[in-house]
Formats: C-alpha cells, sequence, structure tokens
C-alpha cells in the first residue's frame, strides 16, 4: 500500500538533499519519479531541486493552480510512475494535499513530500498544515542550533541582521536571510513581547 510521507524540519537540515537521495534510489532500480518544486522558488533556477552540497535534478514546477491528481493519473496511464517527490512542500494548498492523499489512495503511488513546519513566526504553512494533519508517516529531519540544541524554528533576518517579527509569510531566500534555532534562541529574538490572551 502506497503512503504519504511529510518530512519536516527547520531550514538546512537537509530535506533537498534526502528527496534528491530518494529520487536517485529509485532510478537506480529502473522505476519512475516525478519531482515536483514550488514555481516561486528559484534561487537555483525554475524547475530546479538543489542542495547545499551540490546535488541537484530537474523538476516540474506548481503554483496554487496546479493540479496534481490530474497530471499524475495522466502520468501513470501514459506509462510508469513509482514515486512523487514534492519540495517546498509548504507552499502547497490545501487543496493540493489533498489531490496528494487521492495519488496515493487511487493510484496507489507513494508521495514523499519536504517542506518547512513553521514560519520565520512560528506559524504553520498552509502546506504544512494539511500534511501534518493528513499524512501517513510524519519524520523530523534535524538541523541543530548555534547552541547545540535542536533546531525547529526558522528566524528571518532583515536587512541589517536583525530578527524579522513582521511582514509577509512568504519570503525566498536562503542563509542571507534565515538562521534555524532552537525555541528558546527563536523566542528571545520573536516572541519577545508576551502575547495577549485572545
Amino acid at each position: 500500500m502506497a503512503q504519504l510521507y511529510f518530512y519536516y524540519s527547520a531550514m538546512n537540515a537537509g530535506k533537498s538533499t534526502s528527496l534528491l537521495q530518494s529520487a536517485y534510489n529509485y532510478q537506480e532500480r529502473g522505476m519512475t519519479v516525478a519531482i515536483f518544486t514550488a514555481a516561486l522558488d528559484n534561487r537555483f533556477g525554475l524547475g530546479k531541486v538543489s542542495s547545499r552540497i551540490g546535488l541537484a535534478m530537474d523538476a516540474h514546477i506548481f503554483d496554487h493552480q496546479f493540479d496534481f491528481f490530474t497530471t499524475l493519473q495522466q502520468q501513470k496511464a501514459a506509462g510508469r510512475l513509482d514515486c512523487v517527490l514534492i519540495d517546498e512542500a509548504q507552499f502547497l494548498s490545501k487543496t493540493q494535499v489533498r489531490q496528494l492523499t487521492d495519488v496515493v489512495d487511487e493510484l496507489n503511488v507513494p508521495v514523499l513530500a519536504f517542506g518547512l513546519r513553521t514560519d520565520f513566526l512560528g506559524e504553520t504553512f498552509a502546506g504544512s498544515q494539511a500534511l501534518l494533519a493528513w499524512a501517513d508517516k510524519l519524520i523530523e529531519l534535524k538541523t541543530i542550533c548555534h547552541c547545540g540544541r535542536k533546531a525547529n524554528f526558522v528566524v528571518r533576518l532583515d536587512e541589517h541582521g536583525q530578527a524579522a517579527t513582521a511582514g509577509s509569510q512568504v519570503q525566498i531566500g536562503g542563509n542571507e536571510s534565515y538562521v534555524s534555532m532552537c525555541r528558546q534562541h527563536f523566542k528571545a529574538l520573536v516572541w519577545q513581547k508576551p502575547e495577549t490572551a485572545e
């Protein structure tokens, strides 16, 4: 039985490297994979999944209008489809995550989604929230804070290198814009003021 997997972490935990390794493992055995990445993240070129250690593969791109189920149903009908791999899965819409559950349940094709759990304010992305709720398997990929503790939050840096505490949820960037930190250091920088009761 196919399953929906969500591999989540803070930045720089090796999500793209893990995706590329999974793709290689399937391809090495003569199997066919479909790799997708978000259209809005073109830091390494449009339609590319790239890791910080220098690995890269071509990928199909998705935006919020992209229909995963129809596309993958057609691909499977036209030939072989053994696995679907999705980079930057936090940018999926709730509808698209539901489509991916249909790919697993109706087409019997495993889906491995890799993405951030939370944004720079500690809030879940829509895609991550749906994946956390509906995935068959949740796998945390770990990285570390500068203090040595597990980093499970991401801090966005402004143009002065200070922690941003407001702004758009989506702002594409790499090490120059984001730092992974443990909850204690994240809270000290981003949640400095106590929240009022809602």
